[in-house]
């Protein structure tokens, strides 16, 4: 029998379902006969965890990385990581750190395991990126902009795998009209649904004032994460009204697509953008209508739908995007649901990603 390809993920933590949630599908997807995954992180803090945790792979509470200063302490530090990468005798090191760190790589290099890293975001502001990538042995990107932008040099060693959604799981939902709070719409409402980690280059200020500026008492929004930030409380004192309303952040985003009729992503072209949103991967896999800002990712999910992207912090032209599918028939928006159902069926699933994972863990071993 051939020997099982030991990986090791590294994330720091599950606090929340965003790149946890691909780190737990493809955890949950690898085939078992050929591979052997185990997860390292630095606590077992998050409501995710727990699910994380029922899966029944091995998970290490470690600190795999390590602060640069002091220095003279460094060597010692990284040399630790390295005996814990050896000592479980990992045959390959897949880190989704989102830091530009290189501890991690270096113990790696010093255990002499292969590293891979997934660049999540469109961040490159220091030097230590570009350390991180020569001391990785393969680098992942997941939208077409990053390899023109970082990794020109470094083809020869980069893979452009995007991100996949669990199509069995996000799947077509029935229209409903209560949520699980017991919120109530009628058949007449337009319901807009944003799910968003509340920080502010997320702009969903931009997304209610678009609506504001649509000017029709029938549109309703749900904004679902986190409103107890400074930004999210500041939100809901900002845009206190009936119509829109802040459900906090929820597990289990599925109800809320539910009561939806489009889905909007209005990430501003700023910071530390996205590099491949997930949300609206998973509303389209319901077969929701989503609406984005035309930058680095969301550009990629929404390639055959120009209609559905509008500039980056142009609250008029979102305002005029939403108009537009709010006056289409429903049998056209029905249409256009279903398009971006099957978009993301056939280039955006897990499966998919899965197939490409294994294939290059394969190849690097």
């Amino acid at each position: 029998m051939t020997k099982k390809i030991k990986i090791l993920y590294t994330i720091p933590n599950f606090d929340t379902a965003g790149s946890g949630k691909v780190v737990y599908d493809l955890v949950k997807g690898l085939d078992a006969e050929r591979f052997e995954v185990h997860i390292c992180c630095t606590h077992s803090h998050g409501a995710f965890f727990k699910q994380v945790e029922a899966l029944g792979i091995p998970i290490h509470i470690f600190p795999f990385y390590t602060a640069y200063r002091p220095y003279y302490s460094l060597p010692f530090r990284v040399y630790k990581i390295a005996r814990f990468f050896k000592q479980h005798r990992f045959d390959l090191i897949h880190s989704w750190h989102w830091s530009s760190d290189i501890t991690e790589p270096l113990a790696a290099k010093l255990a002499r395991i292969p590293f891979v890293y997934t660049k999540k975001a469109m961040g490159w502001g220091n030097k230590a990126w570009g350390w991180r990538s020569r001391l990785s042995s393969h680098i992942i990107t997941i939208n077409t902009d990053m390899m023109g932008l970082f990794f020109e040099g470094m083809t020869h060693k980069t893979s452009y795998i995007p991100l996949g959604v669990d199509t069995a799981y996000f799947k077509p939902l029935e229209k409903i009209y209560t949520s699980p709070e017991g919120l109530q719409f009628s058949a007449s409402d337009f319901v807009i649904v944003s799910v968003a980690n509340l920080v502010p280059v997320k702009g969903i200020e931009l997304l209610l004032e678009a609506v504001k500026q649509c000017n029709e008492p029938n549109i309703k929004v749900l904004i679902v994460g986190d409103d107890q930030s400074a930004y999210g409380l500041e939100l809901r004192e900002r845009y206190a009204d009936s119509s829109i309303r802040f459900v906090g952040k929820q597990l289990d985003v599925r109800p809320y697509l539910a009561l939806g009729d489009v889905f909007v992503i209005p990430t501003k072209d700023e910071g530390r953008k996205e590099g491949l949103p997930i949300a609206p991967l998973e509303a389209m896999a319901c077969e929701r209508i989503v609406i984005g800002s035309a930058i680095s990712g969301i550009k990629d999910i929404l390639n055959d739908f120009p209609g559905c992207l509008f500039e980056a912090g142009n609250v008029v032209d979102l305002s005029n995007t939403i108009k537009r599918t709010l006056d289409q028939s429903k049998q056209k928006r029905m249409t256009k649901a279903s398009a971006m159902k099957c978009h993301v069926e056939q280039y955006f699933s897990i499966r998919k990603c899965l197939v490409a994972h294994e294939t290059l863990y394969e190849k690097i071993t």
